[in-house]
């Protein structure tokens, strides 16, 4: 059976700049140093079908949690012409505050889940306030109300979302964590999430701060270069670095929705 092929785009919902290099790196060398982070929705599509992979956060979550956002996850799918209403596949990497919010604008969607994050996200490690405090409890709630009203989709490690499209369990960051492998006419490309927030992380081997595994953490880096056709096709799920490495879909969108799926900027 033939792959269909898709273009990719990262599109910028918002921002935090006052952060330090000990945030994103166990045992920084320059502890601290700035390191900004962006955060971002990505959008897979081709002729047959839309698939948006992840649904952020809002100005409400942003402000509990100290962050701005410049526009929601639905009015930047707008700068695409896609309306979140219409949306019917959402795979979700996990359900940390900023991947999982804004569910309710999207209510034709099915929502694409590894098993292992629901049960971590609900179950005693949720006691600990350290385990818990990427998670917001509404967001959860939320997608437990979707799971009975059969808008959830679960996986159990790999598994095939549309043809080309597959998403993988990598844990580590948090229990169920998964990546999107996309096929793209220049081989197959790993949307990595929080697998790996940075360039730096999976290429350098540096583990992020927040998570349950280190041991998992180490081994995702080198799952997600194994399932790209190349480490330069794995796309980390939070650095500025994607914006100036791939190009804007067009001269309005520069520094807000990139493409992905072509050749990188810098070579």
């Amino acid at each position: 059976m033939t792959s269909e092929t898709y273009e990719i785009m990262a599109i910028k919902y918002g921002e935090y700049t006052n952060r330090k290099r000990f945030e994103s790196f166990l045992m920084a060398d320059d502890h601290d140093g700035p390191h900004p982070i962006d955060y971002f929705i990505w959008v897979i599509r081709n002729a047959q079908r839309t698939i948006v992979v992840d649904t952020g956060f809002d100005e409400a979550e942003g402000a509990k949690r100290g962050r701005r956002i410049a526009r929601t996850p639905a009015a930047a799918l707008e700068l695409i012409g896609a309306a979140a209403g219409t949306i019917e596949q959402i795979v979700v990497s996990h359900l940390h505050y900023d991947h999982a919010g804004t569910l309710g604008a999207f209510p034709a969607a099915r929502f694409h889940l590894q098993a292992a994050e629901m049960a971590y996200a609900t179950g005693p490690c949720m006691c600990h306030n350290h385990l818990r405090y990427p998670f917001t409890a509404d967001h959860v709630c939320e997608m437990v109300r979707h799971v009975y009203s059969g808008r959830v989709v679960f996986h159990d490690g790999d598994a095939e979302i549309a043809p080309g499209v597959t998403v993988h369990k990598i844990g580590g960051h948090s229990r169920g964590l998964q990546c999107v492998r996309v096929m793209t006419a220049t081989g197959p490309v790993v949307l990595a999430s929080d697998a790996s927030h940075y360039y730096e992380n999976f290429e350098k081997a540096k583990v992020f701060p927040i998570g349950i595994d280190v041991e998992d953490t180490l081994k995702g880096y080198a799952r997600l270069k194994a399932l790209a056709a190349s480490p330069r096709h794995v796309i980390p799920g939070h650095d500025p670095l994607v914006l100036i490495r791939y190009p804007a879909l067009n001269s309005q969108t520069k520094g807000i929705v990139h493409r992905l799926d072509v050749a990188r900027l810098d070579g």
